[in-house]
């Protein structure tokens, strides 16, 4: 007898977004189904993209740098601070250590923020509603501090070409240091409501597992790259502000699955407590902005210049002309990088699974499309 087909094919295709709440944003993901088993994923995407790349053509080198907050919309500061950055290195600027070490503080504070609502939507995505409160809760101190500096909450445009425009408000190391102490605390608060949940082990252990070598194979960075044990962070193996000055310990997984993501990333949080620390014991006088031309007018040339943004490795690719206007501009962003293993750590999963793997993944759609 004949095997049965539905539509003369043996699996089913049916679509998972883009108005889907777990996927994060505008993404549409097509999944191969046999049963409830998935076959394969195909990501599609596109449904947010603003064009930012090309806007930068058409604007000079201090315009364009409001455009990148707007792409990774959970980590602002980081986006600016990549983008300042590269900039700075076509122009062979150096910046005062006072400037420097303030970037790295509210990079690392912003690093918290961004794991906070991940951590937050993630538990929710899979059931848990209490997690999603206790996190909002501890990420509004920290906007606190990003709106008393620049009068911004999500898109805190805190960084120029050559370093700050404002300097701290009185009280900043204050309020800083009154975070930390307050927020080490909560993170063992999340921890007992999670590590050793067995709903929490249940729904993430051995799901999204992603090896070493596949996910140097794929470009995947970040605590997804971490999770499956390779100790590669840029701040470590490639510094720049003053992150070769400052301690701290690179946390990695074993199995590269779902419940090692979250171990790694909770880990950073407490790391990144420990930078701040330290950034806010060097924050000695002075001036806050280097040797850099009302107009900038990068000598004629291109530089690639990548940070570790909460999500991996962001990149800007610059190239200038020699005009006021960059000639191209070209954005590495870890969320689209890290979406290409979707498919490799969804396969032989239910479709429920696919909900974990993507809030593992971490994605923003604001910086897959741009």
């Amino acid at each position: 007898m004949p095997e049965t087909t539905f539509l003369d094919a043996n699996e089913l295709v049916i679509n998972m977004g883009p108005q889907h709440p777990a996927t994060h944003g505008v993404l549409r993901v097509k999944l191969k189904l046999d049963g409830e088993r998935v076959l394969g994923t195909e990501c599609i995407m596109g449904y947010l993209h603003r064009g930012v790349e090309k806007i930068a053509e058409n604007r000079t080198y201090a315009q364009f740098t409001p455009y990148v907050d707007r792409m990774d919309y959970v980590a602002a500061v980081t986006n600016g601070m990549g983008y300042v950055e590269a900039v700075e290195k076509l122009l062979g600027v150096e910046i005062p250590p006072r400037a420097q070490y303030t970037r790295m503080a509210l990079a690392e504070l912003q690093r918290i923020a961004s794991h906070l609502l991940w951590l937050g939507t993630h538990a929710l995505d899979l059931g848990a509603m209490t997690p999603v409160f206790y996190t909002f809760r501890e990420r509004e101190e920290i906007l606190k501090v990003f709106e008393e500096y620049c009068g911004a909450r999500l898109t805190t445009h805190a960084f120029r070409i050559g370093g700050l425009q404002y300097d701290l408000y009185d009280g900043f190391e204050r309020d800083v240091v009154k975070f930390c102490d307050y927020f080490l605390p909560k993170v063992d608060e999340y921890e007992q409501l999670l590590t050793k949940n067995r709903i929490w082990i249940d729904r993430t252990r051995n799901i999204g597992i992603i090896s070493g070598d596949d996910a140097i194979a794929m470009g995947v960075t970040g605590p997804v790259l971490r999770g499956s044990g390779v100790k590669w962070d840029i701040r470590k193996a490639q510094p720049y502000e003053a992150y070769d000055k400052v301690e701290f310990d690179v946390p990695t997984g074993e199995r590269g699955d779902t419940y090692d993501r979250y171990i790694v990333r909770m880990a950073e949080m407490r790391q990144s407590v420990r930078i701040i620390r330290q950034c806010v014991e060097r924050l000695a006088p002075g001036p806050i902005f280097g040797k850099v031309g009302k107009v900038i007018k990068p000598p004629a040339g291109e530089v690639y210049h990548s940070i570790e943004s909460p999500k991996g490795e962001l990149g800007y690719y610059v190239v200038s002309d020699g005009t006021v206007n960059p000639y191209r501009v070209r954005v590495r962003p870890p969320s689209l990088i890290n979406l290409q293993a979707l498919d490799k750590m969804a396969q032989g999963h239910l479709i429920a699974d696919i909900v974990a793997i993507i809030g593992t993944l971490d994605i923003v759609l604001g910086e897959v499309d741009r």
